[in-house]
């Protein structure tokens, strides 16, 4: 394979990880969420089949670990058949130039994510100011550069279909970034949320090392468009899912999701948005 593909000059190995690291889970039988470090990746397909797709691609370094988790559930020497992303943050494309390398898979995601995608143009600064905690504070650190994927990128298709996922569709639930999307599959209200809102408080130090569970907003420090997450929320909320697959903390299922993403929706306000901070515009209070 031609070697096109890189990341950004500031791409590094973050310190920072929690109880969850290194733990798998089944939540149902066909997915499947990793942690590693602080941030999921989610596996769609039923275990000892050649079918399945990986969402997200984990924090820098972790590609040995993504593959051994792969080769663990399908099989020595297993593929995904794509690997799909919510978006390009740097914890959720970490690894992913060593595993398309790996695997010779294409990568999809939205429209609007390509610019970071294909090495044009970086996301915002994170934003160490913002109300919060720790994490917060430490966002300088986190790789912002855009990566440069190349033509193993390509756009998901514009009618909500995802491939190889024929029974999901992907929604569009921009804010925490322009083309961050979700997964949804009505059969059963699976929903792959990616970090449109988080069942861990991101910004604190010490929830993200305990994995104390809460419904929070999406992460502050890398959020610039309020009012979209805002949105976001009360349109993922209004799919009544029956399981949510965040990009960080734990699964959360049933009338707990359902009483935490209803509460989330009437106080986005208080529960999401910070009282200060970079990209923090107070006329959407």
């Amino acid at each position: 394979m031609e070697k096109d593909m890189q990341y950004g000059s500031d791409y590094k190995f973050i310190p920072a990880t929690s109880i969850a690291s290194g733990m798998g889970m089944q939540v149902l039988p066909d997915l499947y969420c990793h942690t590693i470090q602080i941030v999921n990746f989610v596996v769609v397909g039923e275990p000892g089949t050649s079918d399945f797709v990986i969402v997200d691609a984990g924090m820098p370094g972790s590609a040995e670990e993504i593959i051994a988790a792969c080769e663990e559930r399908f099989g020595a020497n297993s593929r995904p058949k794509a690997i799909l992303l919510t978006h390009g943050h740097f914890d959720h494309v970490g690894a992913i130039v060593e595993l398309v390398e790996h695997w010779d898979v294409p990568v999809y995601a939205h429209e609007l994510e390509m610019p970071f995608l294909t090495g044009q143009q970086s996301y915002p600064d994170p934003d160490p100011t913002v109300e919060g905690g720790m994490v917060a504070k430490m966002s300088p650190m986190f790789p912002n550069e855009p990566i440069q994927l190349g033509d193993h990128v390509e756009k998901l298709p514009a009618d909500g279909t995802v491939p190889h996922l024929s029974d999901f569709r992907w929604i569009h639930t921009p804010g925490h970034a322009p083309g961050h999307i979700s997964f949804f599959r009505e059969k059963d209200r699976a929903l792959i949320v990616g970090d449109a809102f988080v069942t861990v408080k991101q910004e604190s130090l010490y929830k993200v090392i305990t994995q104390e569970q809460e419904i929070s907003g999406p992460p502050r420090y890398l959020t610039t468009d309020w009012q979209a997450a805002k949105k976001s929320v009360e349109t993922l909320a209004a799919l009544k899912p029956s399981v949510a697959i965040t990009g960080h903390g734990f699964p959360m299922t049933g009338s707990l999701l359902e009483e935490s993403l209803g509460r989330l929706v009437r106080d986005f306000d208080q529960i999401a948005i910070p009282d200060y901070g970079r990209y923090v515009d107070k006329n959407i209070h």
